[in-house]
């Protein structure tokens, strides 16, 4: 199952989104891509989901209060690099899209109001688009652990934060301690 994350601060955009989704599947040259889908309407919310959740994909919306989605998918680039990143806007500001390429390195720009098959379409290609990139990641990571340019366990990190992002990060006090709780600063 494919996590997708949707992000728009209009609650009827989320639904409708949702509504496609669920109902159509994601279907590229012939393999099919089930979703989970996950809807927020801040993006900080969103960001604040992807710091302990893993994510294949998000599709933001470009004008958001608060944090355009190119200000959004940067962020979200550094939390999970290897997530697919699309932008949804009804807005055709070259300058927009330019940014969103070269900032965020989205995989494509969709034009609001979208037509259903393209959306779809779109969004099992940049899964596909994204297997392949994990996939020649990770065998380029197994040859750097033959080649002794990466440690198994250095491997083996990058796997589990991949999974779970944020399982590797520790949390240290001023004294040494490693902080369990936050709330407990």
């Amino acid at each position: 199952m494919y996590r997708i994350m949707l992000v728009d601060d209009e609650e009827n955009i989320l639904k409708a989104l949702r509504r496609v989704l669920i109902n159509t599947p994601c279907i590229y040259d012939g393999v099919e891509y089930p979703v989970r889908v996950e809807t927020f309407t801040s993006a900080n919310e969103a960001l604040n989901y992807a710091r302990n959740n893993a994510v294949d994909l998000v599709l933001s919306d470009y004008r958001m209060p608060g944090k355009d989605g190119v200000a959004f998918l940067r962020e979200f680039k550094e939390i999970q690099p290897l997530a697919a990143r699309l932008i949804l806007s009804g807005y055709a500001d070259l300058n927009a899209v330019i940014g969103a390429i070269n900032e965020a390195q989205i995989y494509r720009f969709l034009n609001k109001p979208w037509n259903d098959y393209e959306l779809v379409s779109s969004i099992a290609q940049a899964l596909a688009y994204r297997n392949l990139m994990v996939e020649n990641l990770h065998l380029a990571d197994k040859a750097r652990v033959n080649n002794g340019a990466m440690s198994p366990q250095e491997l083996e990190r990058k796997r589990l934060e991949e999974q779970d992002p944020g399982i590797t990060h520790v949390n240290w006090g001023p004294d040494g301690s490693v902080i369990l709780d936050l709330g407990d600063e």
